[in-house]
């Protein structure tokens, strides 16, 4: 199955969504339930997800169509929804990922000038499509917005002090990021809302024939999402898988052939650490220092 390189126009990806929301996929998937069933390991299971192409499981064996039922897929958002469902729950899923999408409206139109052709974000085109009914939401963005702010860094932005415009980008996301969290909890307040950070992308196998300042660049870009925007939600109670501070993924065994996306195997990991994230009444706060920040 694969996806076309054809980018969707906004109001056709709010319009697919919406098809999508009457025709959310169920399946029996797996294990032991999250918090919210705990009482009842059988009760129906609410499973939403935001995100990019991670969520439809570029670079997997098995990729799936955006908003469409995809019961058989390798990416991270199915194999959760297949592991919640093991024990013998019904889980609908409502996987809501757009691939090349970003954060917001800011950082799209950011990449839009640079010539990326990002044809969504979270903001205007996922979060007003979660189902007030969600019991359990995870959340991965910031891999594209990396990308982004890199992209506009290389083509001048920020003139002769591109550390001043990245960290004005990264002050920016947290902003947005506050935004997002707090239209989701609106449109679905008794979800368990899991998000994952970033890992360096210095160490990350695509940028490995990149020079030592760009590597700086994307260094400083993504550590900073990491440590300065997207850990803080875990003072509100949102649980943050660390991939900053764990090596496996920066593992090249990890990644697909481009490097950038994970293969079955990297999406197996990320769907285990989330998973055990959904289970757990609390989990633990991101680390606030290791040596995979500063691998320049």
């Amino acid at each position: 199955m694969r996806l076309s390189t054809t980018r969707p126009h906004p109001t056709l990806i709010r319009a697919v969504l919406l098809l999508a929301a009457a025709t959310s996929c169920s399946g029996k998937n797996g294990s032991p339930a999250a918090p919210s069933q705990a009482s009842d390991p059988g009760a129906p299971i609410f499973y939403t997800a935001i995100g990019a192409s991670d969520a439809v499981g570029v670079g997997s064996s098995a990729l799936c169509v955006p908003f469409t039922a995809c019961p058989n897929g390798a990416g991270y958002v199915p194999v959760i929804a297949r592991d919640l469902g093991a024990g013998g729950a019904t889980v609908t899923l409502m996987n809501l990922g757009i691939p090349a999408a970003v954060l917001s409206r800011r950082l799209q139109d950011i990449g839009n000038a640079y010539g990326r052709g990002i044809p969504g974000n979270a903001i205007d085109d996922e979060a007003p499509f979660v189902p007030k009914n969600t019991t359990l939401l995870t959340m991965f963005v910031g891999g594209n917005d990396t990308n982004t702010i890199a992209a506009a860094v290389g083509g001048g932005a920020g003139g002769g002090d591109p550390n001043s415009y990245i960290d004005a980008q990264v002050r920016a996301f947290a902003g947005d990021i506050g935004a997002l969290v707090a239209a989701v909890k609106q449109r679905a307040p008794g979800a368990r809302i899991v998000v994952a950070n970033l890992p360096n992308f210095a160490g990350m196998p695509y940028t490995a024939t990149l020079s030592p300042d760009n590597k700086l660049i994307m260094q400083r870009i993504s550590v900073g999402l990491a440590t300065q925007a997207i850990n803080p939600l875990a003072a509100q109670g949102i649980a943050v898988i660390d991939l900053l501070c764990d090596e496996r993924f920066l593992q090249p065994g990890n990644f697909s052939p481009d490097g950038f996306h994970p293969n079955d195997a990297g999406y197996r990991l990320l769907a285990d650490e989330m998973l055990k994230a959904l289970r757990q009444p609390t989990y633990p706060a991101p680390q606030a220092s290791c040596g995979l920040m500063t691998l320049r």
